[in-house]
């Protein structure tokens, strides 16, 4: 079992030089890369064979990140925020301090808090957020475990998180989209 701090350690030195990773979260295995770098984002993009329209999520570790991506959040998203027992992912307006290409032509960006200690801690680690799109690619199905991931995104990434191998995970997290005007819409279940 490889130890979760060289993990981090491995993955946010290929983040940090623009490379993509390959990685377990809280919910399927995700292609990632720092949030903020436009280059690396067009790499996943490329990747998954998908359109620059069809925005990702991106991964935070806290309030404080929140705030930085995001000046103003709606009351109702800390309420989810608390209240929900899966992993939910939250659609919301005018995000800001983070790449133009992951942001939706609406103008809003989704994001899931992470409580997944592999994720936290190289969150922790860039200080930035960190990109989340399923590994696959574009219009097939979500990998649930490790071993239904393709080869050729696989080879696709610069880097393998070695952890979780294992996990099987048939639940993608939960999409709730709120527009600073109060408006709540659930995308997915």
């Amino acid at each position: 079992m490889q130890d979760i701090n060289t993990e981090v350690h491995k993955a946010y030195e290929i983040i940090k030089e623009g490379g993509i990773i390959l990685y377990p979260t809280d919910t399927v295995w995700g292609i990632g890369c720092d949030a903020t770098n436009p280059d690396a984002i067009a790499k996943i993009y490329a990747l998954k064979q998908r359109e620059e329209t069809k925005s990702m999520i991106v991964l935070m570790n806290g309030e404080k990140m929140l705030y930085n991506v995001f000046k103003e959040i709606p009351e109702v998203a800390w309420q989810i925020i608390d209240l929900s027992e899966k992993p939910t992912t939250l659609i919301l307006d005018q995000p800001r301090n983070v790449a133009k290409n992951i942001i939706a032509a609406d103008n809003t960006l989704a994001v899931r808090l992470v409580k997944e200690p592999f994720c936290y801690k190289l969150l922790e680690r860039m200080k930035k957020p960190l990109v989340s799109t399923s590994a696959n690619i574009s219009g097939q199905p979500t990998p649930i475990a490790f071993k239904d991931i393709s080869p050729e995104i696989i080879k696709g990434v610069d880097y393998v998180v070695n952890l979780h191998r294992d996990k099987i995970c048939k639940n993608p997290s939960t999409i709730i989209k709120l527009t600073n005007d109060c408006q709540v819409k659930v995308i997915r279940k």
